[in-house]
């Protein structure tokens, strides 16, 4: 498989992802309505998601930004960074981004955006004190191949369903306990057996949803891994940048669980990795991906 059927093979699979996504909130929309009787909680559930998705198209970089305290800078502020920038740019073949920086001493970068047209690409103060040129030029490269292979958009729909799906689960939990709204032509046992069936999707939609995103994320961090690595023609670059990524121990101040999965690698440190904390990871194993870089063949 080459690099290009791979990537459109992950664009399939996460438009299925997406899919599946907007099902399940149907269905929990659905089954909402059935138990209390009320089939406007399906219309709620089907408007807010419309809702969410469209103000998260418009104003996802603004809202990732500002959780992260990121600031703008031109390019006599930095001209090395925008240099390299501008140069990784022409080689893609995309529009120069806007570029942000944070006051963090710990070595990490992200991109976000809705599409090549408005993407950003912030990278922390840690990152260009410890990294040199060829390792900065890998960093940035893999962020510029979030945007080329329009990853952004995507996984930013992504986070905002996992949302809704845990939202929807959380309203469902509280009116389980506390409505009083229920149909009255079942009988007790039918009550029962709905109940039931409806504790077992409040706990299984929203860990399904993180796996989902999950398993998106990790997808697309080898694949921009990897396309980096063409841009630049040196894989070794990015490898030895995040060695020095995860060596550091210096924490992300700024980092959260609802913007984590858009750094090119966890800024959490210190969790231990296992068969069962790797299946809630938002990035693979950095072990992982250096190795994989150093078996490329360019």
């Amino acid at each position: 498989m080459t690099l290009y059927t791979q990537a459109e093979s992950n664009i399939r699979k996460t438009w299925l992802y997406l899919t599946l996504f907007i099902a399940l909130i149907l269905l929990l929309g659905w089954f909402f309505s059935n138990y209390f009787g009320n089939f406007s909680i399906f219309w709620f559930a089907l408007i807010f998601s419309t809702l969410s998705s469209f103000f998260s198209y418009w104003y996802s970089d603004k809202i990732v930004l500002a959780l992260t305290r990121a600031r703008p800078i031109e390019k006599n502020d930095n001209p090395e960074l925008y240099r390299i920038v501008e140069n990784l740019c022409i080689t893609a073949g995309l529009p120069l981004p806007k570029i942000y920086i944070l006051d963090e001493a710990q070595p990490n970068a992200f991109a976000t955006g809705r599409d090549k047209n408005h993407a950003v690409i912030a990278v922390t103060r840690g990152l260009l004190e410890k990294t040199d040129k060829v390792e900065l030029e890998g960093v940035v490269a893999h962020e510029l191949s979030h945007i080329g292979n329009k990853d952004l958009l995507l996984e930013t729909m992504v986070v905002v369903l996992v949302g809704l799906v845990v939202m929807l689960a959380d309203i469902f939990w509280r009116m389980s306990f506390w409505g009083r709204q229920r149909r009255r032509e079942r009988d007790e046992g039918g009550n029962a057996i709905f109940f039931l069936i409806g504790m077992v999707l409040v706990i299984l939609a929203p860990i399904l949803a993180q796996l989902i995103k999950f398993a998106i994320s990790r997808k697309r961090e080898f694949l921009a891994d990897e396309t980096g690595a063409l841009l630049t023609r040196y894989p070794e670059g990015l490898a030895s940048a995040l060695e020095k990524i995860t060596r550091d121990q210096n924490p992300l101040n700024v980092a959260n669980n609802a913007t984590s999965h858009l750094y090119i690698a966890n800024p959490f440190r210190g969790s231990q990795v296992n068969r069962i904390s790797k299946l809630f990871m938002t990035h693979p194993p950095i072990e992982e991906r250096i190795a994989a870089l150093r078996e490329m063949k360019i």
